[in-house]
């Protein structure tokens, strides 16, 4: 996590000036002291005072060579080095009278040019002269003065501690600001001067306090050079980068000194790493019994209610150790190990406890019980979701895995069940991850309990995805589902916002569609997914554009990244919804092919010589008898020959034959255009030559919309 901001010389304004006032490597400390910040909220916050103290010194005129931004759960920290004594020299244009007023007709100053002149406290010689609206003008540069650093720090730093961006903010006591905890002190230095400012009534200083428990004592900051050494041997690590190294080192010597390996989780290590100010990881145990819960719902208590670290063997599973990470020293681990022991203790009779209760009653048994639970109060209840997902299921079965269907429609009716489950009302995110077990408690198929839980993969874009058939369709099938009945209601993601991670869902529909290769259109499934839900909106062609749009933007990107330029993807995408996924990268593929034919140029420009004379409009049908041109009865002999055999090798699949057919109708559609008038002035043969290239059009159009195709150089 870098959290430096280099040398702002380049930012427009702050061009380096020459002139006396500039002393290097000058340094600028900055330290707002608070309650306990919770975790979640300080990676943000960090972020938001290293920007925002540039943007603020920048916009003061202050140079600097680097900004380096810490936090502690009590502590915000800023550090800035290099800054100078004075601003950066900077001038303004301040324009005056016409030219033609300032100047006589031999190009001297007249009297309104030496009195503009001595106003702005510049040489008359020094006036430039500058085009402006109707005309040109004098201008005086005026070189702004430079205001001294330190005298600009005070209003500076303020803004800058006000400016801290975070979740969540309220007022405390009496206070008039908000933030997100009491702010208990300032600490502010410029070199070894304190830099006076004042925040509801708390006065900056160089003193700052050590760790809450092991040195609470205030002290004294005489240099800033000294300030993070001052603080460790206070028993305080500042850099967060140095405790989070310290903590990972600690838990994976720890954990091999048990005979494992930690479970080591980013989310965690970033939330333990902004509790503590001196991490000191240490060793605990818990009973072997509770082994017998899965590793999974240890793991979640373990990482919820005592933020520790579980412990697994090389074989991947549990054993009875974990590491929690203590906010003391080494020579108190043993009081904090029977807190922690005790705490796990507790939390995991618990879970044992809701565990054994869940598994006296059967998955299929809970299903009535979804009639109680509201899905969401437009859409109906649990029950009624369910209704939609096994539609939904069934109709995949049929269309892509006939011999799953059974399975299939069994696990879409339990696959909400667990919601019920004390477990899953406890932690909600074990939700498909307690299904599986309890499923295979219950007896169910194997692939009917793993599709419980892989309805919920993939849990982020690039994550594993279902690894059983059963899995992937019944994955598609809750997702599609969300994806419709929240779009049906107007409850559909905005630029900043998706509540319902809609986008997630709609990715990770495309990404098992293409591991799979189904060969199902994204218009199929999202009709069948409205049909369901019919009764909750009024138009449904409306509400099915909005989606097939949704998931155009979710299509772009993807194969964009996959290497397919723009114009490529956008010729393919207008027909998207009506393909399968797989179908629309062999299509890609053909055309990055043709691209880099040397005929593929005039092949496009013949397209789109087609595309740009035929109308929108409905035309009459091509009449064969009405063509009375060579060139036209040629064109209609090739256009015939490749509409026979376009058919054959559209449904094997084989795209590049398909352009290669399509390619050959570039010589009798140039020699049509240089031959025949199409315009003709009598109306019939115009309109049946316009029916003509309309259909060579429609023709070609059967594999991409070539209107979209850029030309190569």
């Amino acid at each position: 996590m870098n959290h430096d901001i280099k040398n702002n010389s380049s930012l427009p304004g702050l061009a380096p000036r020459s002139g006396a006032g500039l002393t290097p490597h000058s340094l600028l400390l900055l330290e707002i002291g608070t309650e306990e910040i919770p975790a979640r909220f300080l990676p943000g916050a960090i972020q938001s005072l290293k920007e925002n103290a540039a943007t603020i010194l920048s916009e003061n005129y202050i140079h600097f060579s680097e900004i380096k931004a810490y936090a502690t759960p009590r502590r915000l920290v800023l550090i800035v080095t290099g800054l100078p004594e004075l601003q950066a020299g900077r001038a303004r244009e301040v324009f005056g009278p016409a030219k033609r007023v300032a100047f006589d007709e031999e190009g001297n100053p007249t009297e309104a040019a030496l009195k503009f002149a001595n106003s702005q406290g510049v040489n008359v010689e020094s006036l430039i002269v500058k085009k402006r609206d109707r005309g040109e003008y004098v201008a005086a540069v005026v070189e702004e003065k430079r205001l001294a650093v330190r005298d600009l720090l005070p209003e500076v730093l303020k803004k800058i501690t006000l400016s801290i961006r975070f979740p969540k903010t309220m007022r405390w006591g009496n206070g008039s600001i908000r933030f997100a905890r009491p702010i208990h002190w300032l600490l502010a230095m410029f070199g070894k001067d304190v830099i006076p400012f004042e925040i509801d009534g708390i006065k900056s200083s160089n003193m700052t306090w050590g760790h809450r428990f092991l040195s609470p004592a205030a002290f004294e900051v005489e240099e800033i050079s000294t300030y993070t050494n001052l603080l460790k041997s206070s028993s305080v690590i500042l850099d967060q980068e140095e405790r989070k190294k310290k903590i990972l080192e600690g838990v994976r010597r720890l954990s091999a000194s048990a005979g494992g390996k930690p479970v080591e989780d980013e989310e965690l290590i970033e939330t333990v790493n902004f509790l503590v100010e001196y991490p000191s990881p240490v060793l605990c145990s818990f009973q072997k019994g509770y082994l017998e819960l899965p590793k999974e719902l240890l793991i979640t208590v373990m990482k919820d209610h005592l933020r520790c670290f579980a412990i697994k063997d090389g074989e991947g599973r549990l054993i009875n150790h974990f590491i929690v990470i203590s906010n003391t020293k080494e020579e108190n681990e043993e009081t904090v190990r029977i807190g922690a022991e005790r705490v796990i203790k507790a939390r995991l009779e618990d879970a044992k406890f809701y565990f054994e209760e869940d598994r006296k009653k059967l998955l299929y048994e809970r299903i009535e019980e979804l009639r109680k639970v509201t899905y969401q109060e437009r859409l109906g209840s649990l029950y009624e979701k369910t209704e939609r997902a096994v539609s939904i299921a069934e109709f995949l079965a049929e269309r892509l895995s006939p011999s799953v269907k059974g399975k299939l429609a069994r696990a879409a009716w339990l696959s909400k069940t667990d919601l019920l489950t004390g477990i899953v009302r406890e932690f909600p995110e074990l939700q498909g991850i307690m299904g599986k077990y309890y499923a295979m408690h219950d007896g169910e198929d194997s692939e009917v309990a793993e599709a419980m839980e892989e309805q919920y993969l993939p849990a982020h874009s690039g994550g594993i995805l279902p690894q059983t058939e059963v899995g992937a369709l019944l994955s598609i099938t809750d997702k599609i589902d969300n994806i419709a009945a929240f779009f049906s209601i107007g409850l559909t993601p905005t630029g900043s916002e998706d509540p319902f991670a809609l986008r997630r869902q709609a990715l990770g529909i495309i990404a098992i569609l293409l591991e799979r290769g189904y060969h199902l259109p994204l218009r199929d499934l999202i009709d069948k997914a409205l049909q369901n839900l019919s009764s909750v909106f009024l138009s449904p062609g409306e509400i099915e554009e909005k989606i097939f749009q949704f998931f155009e933007q979710r299509l772009e990107p993807l194969f964009s990244g996959k290497g397919y330029s723009p114009d490529l993807v956008q010729s393919i995408l207008s027909m998207s919804l009506d393909l399968h996924l797989k179908e629309i990268e062999g299509r890609l593929d053909a055309l990055k092919r043709l691209k880099e034919d040397k005929d593929y140029n005039n092949f496009l420009l013949a397209m789109k010589r087609v595309n740009n004379i035929i109308p929108k409009e409905v035309i009459p049908e091509l009449k064969a008898e009405l063509l009375i041109e060579e060139a036209e009865k040629r064109l209609k002999e090739k256009l015939d020959y490749v509409k026979s055999d376009l058919p054959g090798l559209l449904k094997e699949k084989r795209y590049y034959n398909v352009i290669n057919l399509l390619s050959s109708l570039t010589d009798p559609v140039n020699h049509f255009f240089d031959r025949v008038l199409v315009m003709d002035k009598r109306e019939e043969i115009r309109q049946n030559r316009l029916a003509l290239l309309k259909e060579v059009w429609r023709t070609a159009s059967t594999i991409a919309d070539f209107s979209k195709l850029r030309a190569t150089l």
